[in-house]
C-alpha cells in the first residue's frame, strides 16, 4: 500500500494537463476556480479508475472502434481547449495592468466541466488504470475487485490533498501572477500544453 502511494504521488505531481489546466483556472478564477477543475479532474480520473476496477475499461481497450472513438472525441476537445486557452492569452496581452478582484464568470460550472472532461474522455487515463493498479494488487487475498476500488480511492485522495496545496500555492501568488504580461504566457503555455497532448492523443495508436 505504501509503495502504492509513493508511486501515485510521483505521478500526481509531474507536470501535465491537469496542472497546466488548474494552474490557468485558478488564477482567471481565483481559488474557487482551481478547486473546481481539480474535484472535476478527480472525477474524471474515478470514472476510469471505477471501469479499470469493474473490468470495463479492459474491454474498452480489446475494441479498437471504441478507443478509438473516444480517443477522437477527447483529441478534440483538448483541442478546442487549447484554442480557447491561446485566444484568451491574446485578449490578455492587451489589457493594461489592473489591480482589480479576478472576475468570476458566470457559470462556474465551467470549471467543474472542463477539469473532468479534460480527464473522463482521456482513454490515456483508462489505459493508466488498467496497466497501472495490477501491479498493486495482492494475489490470491480477498476480492481483486475490492483492492483495486481502494487503490482509486488512495490515488483520488492524493490527487486532492497534492492540487489543493498547489492551488494555495498559486492563490498566495495570485497579485504577481495575474498580471497580465504574466497571466497572458501562463494561459499560451496551457494552450499549447493541451494543443500538444491532443496532438499526442489523435495520433497514438493505443
Amino acid at each position: 500500500m505504501m509503495a502504492f502511494a509513493i508511486a501515485a504521488l510521483v505521478l500526481i505531481m509531474m507536470p501535465g494537463p491537469d496542472q497546466a489546466l488548474i494552474t490557468r483556472n485558478a488564477l482567471v478564477g481565483g481559488r474557487y476556480g482551481g478547486l473546481l477543475t481539480m474535484v472535476g479532474g478527480v472525477l474524471g480520473l474515478t470514472v476510469h479508475a471505477g471501469a479499470a476496477a469493474l473490468g470495463l475499461a479492459a474491454l474498452l481497450l480489446a475494441s479498437t472502434t471504441a478507443f478509438t472513438v473516444l480517443k477522437i472525441v477527447g483529441a478534440v476537445y483538448l483541442l478546442w481547449l487549447a484554442l480557447q486557452m491561446l485566444r484568451s492569452a491574446a485578449r490578455s496581452r492587451r489589457q493594461p495592468p489592473a489591480d482589480q478582484p479576478v472576475a468570476m464568470p458566470q457559470r462556474r460550472s465551467a470549471y467543474l466541466r472542463q477539469g473532468f472532461l479534460s480527464n473522463a474522455l482521456n482513454p490515456k487515463v483508462a489505459l493508466f488504470f488498467v496497466t497501472f493498479l495490477p501491479q498493486f494488487l495482492s494475489v490470491g487475498t480477498g476480492s481483486p475487485q475490492a483492492e483495486a476500488l481502494l487503490l482509486s480511492a488512495i490515488f483520488a485522495l492524493l490527487y486532492l490533498a497534492w492540487f489543493g496545496l498547489y492551488i494555495a500555492a498559486v492563490d498566495r501568488l495570485g497579485r504577481w501572477l495575474r498580471r497580465p504580461k504574466v497571466q497572458a504566457r501562463i494561459e499560451q503555455i496551457t494552450g499549447l500544453a493541451l494543443l500538444s497532448v491532443a496532438v499526442r492523443l489523435a495520433i497514438a495508436s493505443r
